[in-house]
């Protein structure tokens, strides 16, 4: 499901330095000037490090991005301790309304969003959706096929929460749970 910890702890420090680097000069070139403007030349001047260092850290600028979004949300996620839990009606509410803030955070911190760059967020985000409702029907004994019900249910919640933040008048973030998580019930087949 979510990654070994362990496989972390056992990097060099001075990778996870150079890695941290880089990924805070990404993070504050995101909110001066959006992602279809950064070069990889602006990242590898704002971290100090050449960019033969960027590229054995990452392949490119898209990378850099699947990895920050991956470990954004993640990190959403374990402020909430979603990875360490269990399915549960609260649980999926919670994971919605994490998903909705997440949108939410993505569109004000990140200047002069694109398609490009939403496309990034929207896959990446889906999939760490599907994998922990995938644990979470494992973890339940569902006879529903986990993969099927966690994919539909992770593109009905990215999609619904994307709707509600693109809506200028939309309801909290909460009452909007509330409204669909019997939908998103119904696709997973768990009435607990």
């Amino acid at each position: 499901m979510l990654e070994n910890i362990s496989t972390e702890q056992r990097i060099d420090p001075r990778v996870k330095r150079t890695r941290a680097l880089i990924e805070h000069a990404f993070n504050e070139l995101l909110e001066e000037k959006g992602f279809q403007s950064i070069s990889v030349q602006d990242i590898t001047e704002r971290a100090e490090i050449n960019r033969s260092t960027f590229y054995a850290h990452f392949v490119d600028k898209y990378a850099l991005l699947e990895t920050n979004i991956t470990q954004t949300f993640r990190q959403e996620l374990e402020k909430r301790t979603l990875s360490a839990c269990h399915y549960s009606v609260e649980n999926l509410q919670i994971l919605i309304v994490t998903v909705c803030d997440f949108i939410m955070q993505a569109k004000t911190h990140c200047k002069a969003t694109g398609s490009q760059f939403e496309i990034l967020v929207e896959k990446q985000v889906k999939q760490e959706i599907r994998d922990l409702l995938e644990y979470w029907l494992e973890q339940s004994g569902s006879t529903t096929d986990p993969k099927l019900a966690a994919t539909a249910a992770s593109w009905a919640i990215y999609g619904l929460a994307l709707q509600w933040s693109n809506d200028k008048q939309h309801t909290n973030a909460e009452f909007f749970t509330e409204q669909i998580s019997p939908q998103i019930q119904a696709i997973l087949q768990l009435n607990q």
